[in-house]
């Protein structure tokens, strides 16, 4: 499987409905990024959590997924399982988290997730970020919604080892969840990194892109 490579990142977006989105969908892929790229910029949204342990936990998980980045993270308090009901209120939080700002990549729930904070989030990403390069992460939960992915990012075996640490250090909240568990973060890692000829890896869906062949 050939490597398409990224010009130079300064700067991405993340956007989870839940806290702990981010951390299970594209953890490894954040570490990854924050060590390897000096001074990086980070900013981060969640729609639900404000003022509850499930902020405290997710600062903490993202701080420890992000070091030496500058990292900004918001998180509203949107009703967890009622986003749909309250659209405006999300897409004006959107629009507020875009001005400003011009990430080199952006990084959201992907379109078919069967959870529905989840897919109106991914639905209201483009409209926001109309000329990004926007990957769909997939989130592990009981719904059988595992997206067909169209781009793999190969994970360390330490960096994939790092993450299922961290979910289960900072998230302790969501302990009593069956799927939360350290066989099953590493084992969807192990599938995706099969498909794409590595040990573990994250899978992403890619919203739009498009390409020049043959130089300017």
């Amino acid at each position: 499987m050939k490597d398409l490579r990224t010009s130079q990142i300064r700067e991405i977006a993340v956007l989870g409905a839940h806290c702990d989105d981010i951390a299970i969908g594209m953890g490894g892929s954040l570490m990854t990024l924050a060590y390897s790229v000096s001074r990086l910029r980070i900013r981060a949204i969640v729609l639900s959590g404000k003022g509850s342990q499930r902020e405290d936990e997710e600062r903490h998980a993202l701080a420890a997924l992000c070091p030496g980045a500058e990292l900004e993270l918001t998180v509203l308090e949107v009703p967890d399982g009622h986003a749909p009901a309250h659209w405006g209120r999300v897409k004006s939080a959107l629009e507020a988290f875009r001005s400003g700002s011009d990430p080199d990549l952006v990084f959201a729930p992907h379109r078919r997730d069967a959870h529905q904070d989840h897919r109106l989030l991914a639905e209201l990403v483009p409209t926001v970020f109309r000329d990004h390069l926007i990957f769909g992460y997939e989130i592990l939960k009981w719904e059988s919604d595992t997206p067909q992915a169209a781009i793999y990012h190969p994970l360390p075996t330490t960096v994939a080892e790092e993450k299922v640490r961290i979910l289960r250090k900072h998230y302790p909240s969501q302990s009593n969840h069956d799927w939360f568990d350290e066989q099953a973060f590493r084992g969807l890692m192990r599938l995706r990194g099969v498909q794409c000829h590595h040990e573990y890896a994250e899978a992403f869906v890619l919203e739009k892109a498009s390409i020049r062949f043959g130089g300017e």
